[in-house]
């Protein structure tokens, strides 16, 4: 099996997620949804921009921006609904500055890669995945525009 070789941002939050136990991985992840940035004014003034992540029983919406060949991802997520904020905030951070290629060899299965399938319901990570594939997407859109 081939070794994964991630970004170091995401290294560093699989690596802090893994080396602890599902109750402190829980609270980590609690920790990330208190920490998902604001979106920008440009965003916050023009949410018909934002994309709405359907797999995501929250309403959760993102909005992917190369600006000088790096990649910052805007998210919002109710607060009431930590688990799937704190993965918004997990991503939002993790990929913050990466090069669109970066981004896109991201695998697909990082949301399982912290270790979060025990502790977080498949529906859940299910929305996980969605906001993966939805970055990639619009990444995509964005780069070959």
């Amino acid at each position: 099996m081939t070794e994964i070789t991630l970004p170091a941002q995401l290294a560093e939050i699989r690596d802090d997620f893994l080396e602890l136990d599902e109750k402190s991985r829980l609270q980590l992840l609690l920790e990330f949804s208190q920490e998902l940035p604001d979106l920008p004014a440009r965003y916050a003034d023009h949410e018909d921009l934002l994309e709405r992540v359907i797999e995501c029983q929250s309403p959760v919406y993102i909005f992917v921006d190369v600006v000088d060949g790096a990649v910052h991802l805007h998210a919002t997520a109710p607060r009431e609904s930590p688990t799937t904020r704190g993965f918004a905030s997990i991503l939002a951070q993790a990929i913050d500055g990466l090069s669109p290629e970066e981004v896109l060899a991201v695998p697909d299965d990082f949301p399982q890669m912290l270790g979060l399938s025990r502790i977080v319901s498949p529906l859940r990570l299910n929305g996980m995945n969605g906001m993966l594939r939805r970055i990639k997407r619009q990444l995509t859109e964005r780069v070959a525009a």
